[in-house]
């Protein structure tokens, strides 16, 4: 009797604890939802009154920002955004990818092992000591091309894109690397047994099969550079003007630290606006790159 108590206590306990377990698990997922719903709603709230009041085309399309004069205009900012990660992603995404095949398929272990730790360490340093490295070197590096041009000496656009690149380079070298190591080995197999070469089965079977983890790498960094305020605060040179390459520039993360201290009223209310217009880039960004992974995936299938 003694036996079979313990054992139909033990059945019994088994979906108890499960059942807690999952209660645990829903009540974090409807968290996360709550949040991103009530973090929606707040700045809605907040940047919505200012947007209603100076016109959406206005707020957005406006090529003057200057509060003293309630023009809120934010079109430079955000093309200096929009170029800024377009580029950066451009330049990090291929480079990631081959450094990434480098690691996961062409390189000895012990070099592999010791540029994985390098690249960890990149992806760990504070985005303020990336600013700081920035102001240093690459803003002097640029002022011979801006002298050449004619043009003052300063922050600029293309140091914004060089110091993203830099920043969202470990994110896209490490997840495409795993993504690279998870494609089976018969794939490759299969395709050197038809006598492809070592370059052909990795660039026409690897990274094709791998291209799902590929996104997700671009995914993540891209939400890192259109979200980064502090490193490209500290080099694009804060002109609220139509970006050029060479000119400063003022981002839309930027903005807000620059100006949140002094501002009040309408000017707080235009730093909200300009905050919601940020929020509704990463969302659709994400949206639509996820989008892309699942018909990928799809395919893939």
């Amino acid at each position: 009797m003694t036996k079979k108590t313990s054992v139909l206590s033990g059945k019994s306990a088994k979906p108890l604890v499960e059942r807690a377990m999952n209660l645990i698990f829903l009540i974090c997922g409807l968290a996360s939802v709550i949040s991103v719903v009530f973090m929606t709603v707040y700045m809605v709230a907040s940047g919505g009154a200012i947007i209603a009041e100076t016109g959406v085309l206005r707020f957005l399309l406006g090529r003057i920002w200057n509060p003293g004069s309630s023009e809120f205009g934010i079109l430079p900012m955000i093309l200096a955004s929009l170029l800024a990660t377009l580029c950066a992603v451009l330049v990090a995404l291929p480079v990631g990818v081959l450094i990434a095949v480098f690691l996961a398929k062409l390189s000895p272990g012990k070099l592999a092992a010791g540029m994985r730790t390098f690249i960890d360490l990149l992806a760990g340093i504070p985005s303020v000591i990336y600013g700081l490295l920035g102001a240093l070197l690459i803003v002097p590096m640029i002022f011979r091309l801006q002298k050449a041009a004619g043009l003052p000496n300063g922050g600029s656009l293309l140091a914004a894109i060089l110091i993203l690149v830099i920043m969202i380079l470990p994110t896209i070298i490490s997840v495409s690397e795993t993504a690279l190591r998870t494609v089976p080995k018969q794939y490759e197999e299969a395709a050197l047994a038809l006598g492809s070469t070592r370059l052909q089965c990795i660039f026409k079977v690897t990274i094709p099969a791998a291209k799902s983890g590929i996104v997700a790498g671009m995914v993540l960094g891209t939400g890192r550079a259109i979200g980064e305020a502090m490193a490209v605060m500290m080099v694009s040179g804060n002109a609220a003007i139509m970006p050029e390459l060479l000119r400063p520039v003022r981002l839309l993360t930027a903005a807000i630290p620059i100006e949140w201290a002094y501002s009040s009223g309408l000017h707080r209310q235009a730093l909200y606006g300009i905050g919601l217009v940020l929020f509704v880039f990463i969302m659709i960004i994400n949206i639509l790159l996820r989008q892309i992974m699942k018909k990928g995936g799809a395919h893939d299938e």
